[in-house]
């Protein structure tokens, strides 16, 4: 068990309720620069690291049974600086979206030769597509729904994207309507045993 500290931090979550909490990692110097930041295993800024202790802070109160993060150090530091690091698994499926070709770019380089290219419907050469990062999430998801106990997964933004929209039976693609900060915290739950997106990119704010 992995116990909250002090408080539920969000209203309306309730120490009966059963949940999976998405965590997206800290701020990088990509994110800063809004370059794909697929399997390129870039660290946290400082501001990154203040932001996931913030994280925590927000999380306080919750408890979990299972934590899982995406093995890339970004994810796995996000997970620990924000107090869930201990007893935590690292699973390949939450590693972030596989962008092949266009790793490293920013949309408007690849929009340069591409010119309506979007990923969500694309894709990326030599990389995957949104069915694809779907079908590798989907046992971790079902897992989540059908299982006992809450669960912690921390990760990416686009790969958390992927993961919200499977929870509510939405296409992988769907996806693109989720957006997602850096340290943002996600709440999925559930109505009358129906899969619901409780809380949406919660973002820890710095004092």
């Amino acid at each position: 068990m992995f116990p909250g500290r002090v408080h539920l931090g969000f209203g309306g979550v309730r120490s009966t309720d059963r949940y999976l909490v998405l965590l997206r990692h800290g701020e990088t110097e990509w994110t800063i620069s809004r370059q794909h930041t697929g399997r390129t295993d870039i660290s946290l800024t400082e501001a990154g690291r203040q932001e996931a202790r913030a994280a925590g802070e927000r999380l306080a109160g919750m408890a979990f049974d299972h934590v899982v993060t995406s093995p890339l150090g970004r994810a796995v530091e996000t997970c620990e600086l924000a107090g869930f690091g201990e007893g935590a698994v690292t699973d390949e499926a939450l590693m972030e979206w596989d962008y092949g070709e266009y790793e490293g770019l920013t949309t408007v380089e690849i929009q340069e030769t591409s010119r309506d290219w979007s990923l969500f419907d694309d894709g990326c050469p030599g990389g995957e597509t949104a069915a694809e990062v779907g079908a590798r999430v989907d046992p971790l998801v079902d897992a989540a729904r059908q299982g006992r106990g809450n669960r912690l997964f921390v990760a990416h933004g686009h790969v958390l994207r992927v993961v919200g929209a499977r929870w509510v039976g939405l296409p992988a693609e769907d996806g693109v309507k989720l957006n997602l900060g850096t340290a943002a915290i996600c709440i999925l739950g559930f109505e009358h045993d129906r899969p619901v997106i409780t809380h949406w990119n919660e973002t820890a704010r710095i004092p």
